[in-house]
């Protein structure tokens, strides 16, 4: 991995991810905005730092590599500038977001990329490689589904750059897809019981990413993700979302990002080694009425965030050195770029199928799908 550059490699998920390329023999080139940050963190980890803002020349300190991983957030003010970069200077994207505008913003830059040669890969952390790859095996079980559901249930607490991103999304709307549109909706317009493995619980709509990337990995035209949130987070939510014009306000968000900063940033090592998450996923053919559904359960997010990004990360360099293994230039996910069994191959991960589809119309229910 010594053709790799780590850009924001020392906030708090850029950490894990650098120490994991590390750790595995790679010697990335790691960099920031911030001097002392990058030099403490490069003397720590014996690899080149470098320091520059996206506001400079960027092509200029990323010419040299193979490819730049983007882990600096909020990823809608920073993925512009790294992807120009990375066009004018033929070098492979990847980042960690987990923001729908931005991997709507590369889907529109597919036909670019693939002029440069280039591969634009974003989502290869929690956001999203466990649901693109459950909504790409969905769409294997049933390749006539026309409509796609998913729900995340996490826990533990989120990084200082996970939480400014929500604070920079506080006050802006839902999104789903709609006939192969993206639709904007209100937060939490609409709630559905879900079945993450210990019987049913509540969960609302938000703005999951995989309104854009399921689309492109499946083809699916309508989309909706959930998240798991007790009843009464429902009704907070509908008013923080009529509460949008105040939260737009930059004293209200100013405050809020000093908040933020003040606080404790991520898990700890237990809780990075004992915390899990689940994507539950139901894909439907509503011609048809038949259905698929399973559950993929993961580890901590930022513990696979650190795992999967570097492996997808090692997966774009392998096809610089052997042509047969190069992924596709232009706009990719992680199930488009790697296939629908990559998560499988992260630690501690596991898929069940709940319910394959049957000829009658009502899904054939696994052995290990309880009646909950």
């Amino acid at each position: 991995m010594d053709s790799l550059l780590i850009y924001g490699s020392y906030g708090y998920t850029g950490r894990l991810i650098a120490r994991e390329a590390v750790s595995r023999g790679g010697s990335p080139a790691i960099a920031g905005r911030d001097g002392r940050a990058v030099a403490r963190q490069a003397d720590e980890l014996g690899v080149e730092g470098r320091t520059f803002g996206l506001g400079d020349d960027v092509a200029s300190h990323i010419r040299n590599f193979d490819a730049v991983l983007n882990c600096a957030g909020p990823f809608v003010k920073t993925v512009d500038p790294l992807v120009e970069a990375c066009l004018e200077t033929e070098t492979d994207y990847l980042d960690i977001t987990g923001e729908f505008r931005v991997f709507e913003r590369l889907r529109r830059r597919d036909e670019a990329a693939r002029d440069a040669n280039v591969t634009l890969l974003p989502g290869v952390g929690f956001e999203v490689v466990p649901s693109d790859c459950l909504a790409a095996f969905l769409h294997e079980q049933l390749p006539s589904a026309t409509d796609l559901s998913l729900g995340v249930k996490g826990n533990g607490p989120l990084s200082r750059g996970t939480a400014r991103t929500f604070v920079e999304e506080l006050g802006t709307d839902g999104v789903v897809r709609r006939n192969g549109r993206l639709i904007k909706v209100p937060i939490a317009y609409r709630t559905r019981e879900i079945d993450f493995g210990t019987g049913p619980e509540h969960a609302v709509s938000v703005p999951w990413a995989d309104v854009v990337t399921a689309a492109h990995s499946t083809g699916i035209g309508s989309i909706e993700v959930y998240a798991a949130v007790p009843s009464w987070a429902t009704r907070g939510m509908a008013v923080v979302d009529s509460l949008g014009w105040l939260l737009e306000r930059r004293p209200i968000k100013g405050g809020l990002r000093r908040l933020v900063d003040s606080q404790a940033d991520g898990p700890d090592e237990r809780e990075l080694a004992t915390d899990t998450a689940t994507i539950w996923g139901e894909a439907v053919d509503e011609s048809t009425g038949r259905r698929a559904r399973a559950r993929v359960r993961t580890p901590n997010p930022y513990a696979l965030t650190a795992e999967s990004a570097v492996t997808a990360a090692e997966r774009l360099l392998d096809g610089h050195d052997q042509p047969r293994k190069r992924i596709p230039a232009g706009f990719q996910t992680p199930a488009s770029a790697f296939g629908s069994d990559f998560v499988l191959e992260l630690t501690g991960t596991d898929r069940e199928l709940l319910a394959a589809p049957s000829e009658s119309g009502e899904p054939e229910r696994s052995p290990l799908e309880s009646d909950d």
